[in-house]
């Protein structure tokens, strides 16, 4: 019996308010963009990498990359709502999501993500995690953190500091959520559809939803942090990474 077919889909706009452009930014001399649809295809769990996309510029810089790109609608609010779009029409049973600004994404932590779901039927959504290891990360509100209970699934994210250590516990686990998803093909379709909850929109987190639904989010801890380029001071420091 083969396994479910898996497809990563990279969401990329070329409006930012921070680094507009960015998906096209350059990147020790190629387009950033093309960082990680290379990257995605190096994942041994995934069958085939598409971006997907609503610029017509990012779609040509991929395709003469020698990539696969597919045209999304220029409506979508997120990048979920755009993967969903682009799942839609393929023979994949699993998604992977992979942020288009993370071209030192991990790839055997993305590998371990995608093998919980092929491991587990019944499970239709997994992430990433990384230990915090300094207190201004977990006192950083654009630094996600969560908690998870003794299985391993995701009990809440926030972006306060969670959980408070009243107890003052010494060496008590705080962790980083990392922002790539792998998703059942139909569960996907599903989330793309649910509304927005009162706890998404507090914390303004998407994946909430998918908790407030009552649906598992399995997290797998890595030790391998990722590093997204959000300004072009990112950039500057990602060129100095020799292993990109």
């Amino acid at each position: 019996m083969s396994r479910p077919r898996v497809l990563a889909i990279i969401p990329a706009r070329y409006a930012s308010t921070r680094f507009p452009g960015k998906p096209l930014a350059l990147l020790n001399g190629k387009e950033i963009i093309l960082h990680v649809a290379a990257r995605a295809l190096r994942c041994k769990t995934v069958d085939d990498a598409v971006v997907a996309t609503d610029d017509r510029r990012i779609f040509d810089a991929v395709v003469k990359g020698g990539f696969k790109a597919v045209m999304t609608r220029p409506d979508h609010v997120c990048g979920t709502d755009r993967i969903a779009e682009a799942a839609e029409k393929s023979d994949a049973e699993i998604v992977v999501n992979i942020q288009g600004d993370e071209p030192m994404i991990d790839t055997v932590s993305v590998d371990r993500a995608v093998q919980a779901l092929l491991d587990d039927p019944a499970l239709d959504v997994a992430t990433l995690a990384v230990p915090i290891t300094h207190g201004g990360e977990f006192e950083n509100p654009n630094a996600v953190k969560v908690v998870m209970d003794n299985r391993g699934n995701a009990l809440y994210f926030s972006r306060s500091p969670i959980p408070y250590n009243r107890g003052k516990l010494e060496n008590f686990p705080r962790h980083k959520h990392l922002g790539l998803y792998v998703y059942r093909k139909t569960f996907l379709l599903k989330f793309s559809r649910m509304e927005p909850g009162t706890l998404e929109q507090a914390e303004q987190l998407e994946q909430l939803r998918i908790l407030q639904n009552g649906v598992n989010i399995r997290v797998i801890v890595t030790d391998k942090d990722s590093v997204g380029i959000d300004t072009p001071e990112d950039l500057k420091r990602a060129e100095a990474m020799a292993h990109v």
